[in-house]
């Protein structure tokens, strides 16, 4: 299959850098909850490391699941942004679950790199034991209104679809509560070992999205939202706890660079 080159990165300085070199994580660019107002501080809350070679995202074998309603299912996630109405409303950011979310902790608003359009690259090593996903999403902040909860899916990489050649992963748009917008999601097969690094891309605008890896463009989309949306880079274990034994279950994020309206 020949693959079309993606667009350069932009010449300027990117406006969200980390190579997370840094002895604790950023808080003016992280916030390490996963969606913090859906559930309680310490179910949502990352286990991570920084061992100077970027971001240890791990799932420990005591975390907690996310909700208890959603068991089994943990989570340690970084996100560039978050919003909550009160306690009890189902206001907030990414309205995900069809169960009905209600927020249990309400949060302060918190944009800290919230691009209505822009470019990402974001270098990962995804998980390589069964029963671990690696996603990386942009979702609608939500906090100007409740139908901006589109959704770009950068990738989502089953630990069970890295191969030693090519990688499986699911890339699109979701609609979610966005009547603008429709979903679209596919599967695509690139040409890479995910359990080493490699760059995903997503660039998006008026013109639609393009999704890439590595350096080719892998996905385009003839829509994108035109709200804030929020970077979140997730490690799930989604399968239940390891048949193996083994823990933590891991993923490492080299790299992240992002352009505003690039």
């Amino acid at each position: 299959m020949t693959f079309e080159a993606l667009p350069a990165p932009p010449t300027q300085a990117p406006d969200l850098a980390d190579d997370f070199t840094d002895p604790v994580l950023r808080e003016d660019r992280w916030i390490d909850h996963y969606l913090p107002h859906w559930s309680t501080p310490e179910r949502s809350r990352a286990r991570y490391a920084l061992d100077g070679d970027g971001l240890l995202l791990r799932i420990d074998e005591d975390q907690p699941d996310w909700r208890p309603e959603d068991a089994p299912l943990r989570v340690s996630n970084i996100q560039t942004g978050n919003f909550s109405g009160t306690a009890g409303t189902t206001r907030g950011t990414h309205r995900h679950r069809p169960d009905g979310l209600a927020v249990r902790t309400p949060d302060t608003t918190r944009l800290l790199w919230t691009p209505s359009a822009g470019r990402v690259d974001v270098t990962v090593t995804a998980p390589a034991d069964p029963g671990g996903m690696l996603a990386v999403w942009l979702v609608g902040s939500e906090h100007l209104s409740p139908r901006d909860s589109g959704e770009i899916c950068v990738f989502e990489i089953d630990a069970e679809a890295v191969g030693d050649r090519t990688t499986t992963a699911r890339i699109g748009i979701k609609a979610h509560h966005d009547d603008r917008l429709r979903t679209d999601m596919t599967e695509v097969s690139v040409p890479v070992d995910a359990a080493g690094p490699h760059t995903w891309t997503a660039i998006w605008g008026p013109g639609g999205t393009v999704i890439g890896c590595e350096g080719v463009v892998v996905g385009r989309f003839a829509q994108a939202p035109d709200y804030p949306m929020i970077l979140m880079v997730d490690l799930f274990e989604t399968g239940g706890r390891s048949v193996s034994g083994r823990y933590p279950r891991t993923a490492r994020i080299h790299r992240v660079r992002g352009w505003t309206g690039a």
